[in-house]
């Protein structure tokens, strides 16, 4: 507020300090400098001198004004009935929003007069000291210097002494405001505490009760609404009825003139190329969502330009019911097929017209006799006609719009339950509450299914995290974020009915769970799980650019850094998550260390296995192995399928998926095959008869195996062709061949296949066993 900062200036004027000096050549040269400065600083605070006194009386001025809107919120605030509920929770809220806002510029008088104070205090000193200093220490120059400060000195203290009292003046006028302000606010308190419990826990009489004595009810009520809505040609009130039903009368205009404006706007502005077949097929709730766009233009304009009180606090609530209808119908037209909208209308029209039944109830102040004889039934009647809407046109909208018709439904009923049974204040928020919360969900689900066709359209599922990270970030974290916090906000508009909003913030910072060492409001349980989208939104995204740089810088190892770095990225990053989240809901670190040193040996006992495995794991994550090496364990050959801290998965060569324990695999000594170079050694054996020549065997095998186009061979190792040994019925050969580890059997049966052809075409003989059987008669 301006008076505040005025103040400020004038404080901070006052507090500027004078030159100082330091240590000179003698005592007249120090008495020369310091004059200089005394003389400066003495012709400063003359020259500000007459400014200060005039913004001093500015702020006075300010300071009563603020006292006189006090008192005009104090006369409207004692004087509203407690059972105008509408009427009371408006004073309520004028008096706490003055009192909020004085405070928000608070200034730190107290501050300022120590300071005031100090100043004064060593301009005395320095006037003692330069009275108490003797002539003969000086020079006759010396002298005249000393008095020439001396005079200077008493001015300046005499103009900090008369700026210190109006200092004390300002702070008197100000804690006489304050006092004031805030004897306002605890009264306000009180009502609203009073209000709170009329609404959730006292209510009021049952409607049969109500009816029961309608005829006296009739009367007061009527009475009531004649003394309050009747034109009084002498009422100059800002919220006389005559106010009133011009405003509703202003409704109607503005709303024509919104019809009027969008209907010459598509019939002669709007380009032929946007009036497609979808779009005639849509024109009508096209034009509604429009209009009502514009008329929320309209209102705010007005609103924004309106002194009258009443009709800023009408544009206001008008404003916010076009911008709950605006949405409605947008969301509607963007998700609804053509032949739907008529359907999708009439099922959302109930709501509609309780949600501008609720905005016009508040906008008039109406009292509460009216408000408890005609809402539930009018409560009762939405409700029905909600039933009648669902069962004649549930069967042509959108599955997700039939699930928020029953909810819609359920709400009704629960609201004319309570209206019924004496909370119709409550069934208020209930049907407020749910009009906020389903236009919140009817924003965020056509936002995430658009971005949905936006990303599809794009290609985001095969572009690179490069690309996509903005994309991910709203869909991954902002629109989880306003899926959470939707609540929260819908609830605090519905409280904003009643001008409860400063409770409900209240409410949400409240420690539900109230311990030493543990405090949880719902405020700070929305910012944890927020925090947890965050993050989470931080891991993938690091993670996938962690995958990007292993895959450019070296494919083969790529999967199982991968692993690791996944582990790795974890661990630290829900790490900061956690201690966040401890720090928010002030969980003692103490308290942890404590509840973990008492677990701690036991869990080292425990875990003694599985800590060796993750050693294990993260030893064969830094390239013992790698995902897609084949290795043999036990005699058995297979690809290694997934690594992780604690075990390896291999899926077998004959279809068989076995998982190691990490520590499992180093103990049995596991076999990589293709660590290297992906090829294994083969040996192929084979015989020919004895008197076969030797040296053509060879060289007819090398020839023949080393032509061969087989894809699984190594073509840089040629194939070696050795004699093995001299056996019972053959020379017995080896025929070394580097094949790739899981196509070994193929390659050595198309060796052997060559070998045979080869034998054969050139005559050699390949034997098999055979035994001479010699049969010895006995004389």
């Amino acid at each position: 507020m301006k008076r505040f900062l005025l103040t400020f200036a004038i404080l901070l004027g006052c507090a500027v300090e004078a030159s100082a000096v330091l240590k000179e050549k003698d005592l007249e040269q120090t008495l020369m400098i310091l004059q200089a400065e005394l003389e400066q600083y003495n012709n400063e605070l003359i020259m500000r001198s007459t400014v200060r006194k005039a913004r001093t009386k500015q702020m006075i001025t300010q300071l009563f004004l603020t006292m006189k809107q006090a008192d005009q919120n104090a006369l409207m605030l004692y004087s509203q009935d407690q059972d105008n509920v509408f009427n009371m929770t408006y004073a309520c809220q004028e008096a706490t929003k003055q009192y909020r806002s004085f405070h928000k510029r608070q200034i730190p008088f107290t501050a300022f007069l120590e300071r005031s104070e100090r100043d004064r205090a060593r301009y005395d000193s320095l006037v003692r000291r330069l009275e108490a200093l003797p002539e003969i220490m000086t020079t006759k120059y010396g002298a005249q210097r000393r008095d020439s400060c001396l005079k200077l000195a008493k001015s300046i203290r005499s103009t900090l002494i008369e700026n210190e009292s109006q200092l004390k003046r300002n702070i008197r006028y100000y804690n006489q405001t304050e006092q004031r302000l805030s004897e306002l606010n605890d009264y306000a308190q009180k009502r609203y505490s009073d209000i709170q419990r009329s609404i959730f826990i006292n209510g009021g009489d049952s409607y049969p009760t109500l009816l029961s004595n309608i005829g006296r009810r009739w009367n007061s009520m009527v009475e009531t609404v004649k003394k309050k809505y009747t034109i009084n040609d002498n009422d100059n009130s800002q919220w006389s009825s005559r106010w009133i039903f011009g405003l509703f009368v202003a409704i109607a205009f503005y709303i024509i003139i919104a019809v009027v404006l969008n209907l010459l706007f598509f019939r002669f502005i709007l380009p032929k190329r946007f009036k497609t077949e979808e779009f005639k097929e849509k024109q009508g709730a096209i034009t509604m969502a429009t209009t009502t766009i514009t008329f929320a233009i309209i209102q705010g304009v007005l609103m924004n330009n309106a002194s009258q009180n009443f009709l800023i606090m009408a544009s206001n609530l008008l404003v916010e019911y076009a911008w709950l209808l605006g949405v409605i119908l947008i969301s509607l037209l963007l998700r609804v097929k053509g032949d739907q909208l008529g359907s999708a209308f009439r099922i959302y029209a109930p709501l509609i017209a309780v949600g501008f039944i609720v905005i016009g109830c508040r906008i008039i102040l109406i009292p509460n006799e009216l408000v408890n004889i005609a809402l539930p039934p009018i409560l009762l009647a939405c409700t029905i006609w909600q039933w009648l809407v669902i069962r004649k046109h549930n069967q042509n909208i959108p599955k997700s719009d039939i699930f928020y018709t029953y909810i819609s439904l359920t709400v009704s009923i629960a609201s004319v339950v309570c209206s019924w049974v004496g909370y119709t204040l409550l069934a208020v928020q209930l049907i407020t509450w749910w009009i906020m919360q389903l236009t919140c969900i009817l924003t965020i689900t056509c936002v995430s299914k658009y971005l949905a066709i936006y990303a599809k359209r794009k290609g985001y599922d095969k572009k690179p995290i490069t690309q996509t990270w903005a994309y991910l970030f709203i869909e991954k974290v902002v629109m989880p974020v306003l899926s959470v916090y939707s609540v929260m906000f819908s609830v605090y508009w519905a409280a904003k009915v009643f001008n409860l909003s400063e409770l409900c913030w209240r409410i949400f910072k409240y420690n539900f769970i109230n311990m030493e060492n543990l405090l949880v409001s719902i405020l700070k349980l929305a910012m944890v799980i927020t925090l947890w989208y965050v993050f989470r939104y931080i891991v993938k995204t690091v993670l996938a650019l962690l995958k990007l740089h292993y895959e450019d810088s070296d494919p083969t190892t790529a999967a199982s850094k991968e692993v690791m770095g996944k582990n790795v990225i974890q661990v630290f990053v829900w790490g900061i998550w956690l201690m966040i989240s401890l720090s928010l809901l002030h969980i003692s670190v103490g308290w942890l260390l404590a509840i973990s040193g008492g677990l701690s040996t036991g869990i080292g006992f425990a875990s003694k296995d599985i800590i060796e495995n993750i050693y294990y794991g993260a030893t064969l994550m830094t390239g013992r192995i790698k995902v897609g090496d084949w290795i043999e364990v036990d005699g058995r050959m297979g690809k290694v399928a997934s690594i992780s801290y604690t075990s390896t998965v291999v899926e077998s060569i004959y279809g068989e998926v076995i998982t190691f324990q990490n520590a499992q695999l180093f103990a049995k000594n596991y076999k990589n095959l293709t660590r290297n170079h992906n090829y294994v050694l083969t040996i192929v054996p084979f015989g020919v008869a004895y008197g076969s020549n030797l040296k053509q065997v060879t060289e007819l095998v090398e020839t023949a195996a080393n032509q061969l186009d087989i894809e699984w061979m190594d073509k840089k190792k040629p194939v070696k062709c050795v004699v093995s040994e001299m056996g019972d019925s053959s020379v017995n050969f080896k025929l070394t061949v580097w094949a790739e580890a899981p196509k070994k059997s193929y390659v050595t049966s198309e060796v052997l296949k060559c070998v045979y052809d080869t034998l054969y075409q050139n005559n050699i003989e390949i034997p098999f066993p055979q035994h001479d059987v010699h049969i010895i008669s006995e004389k």
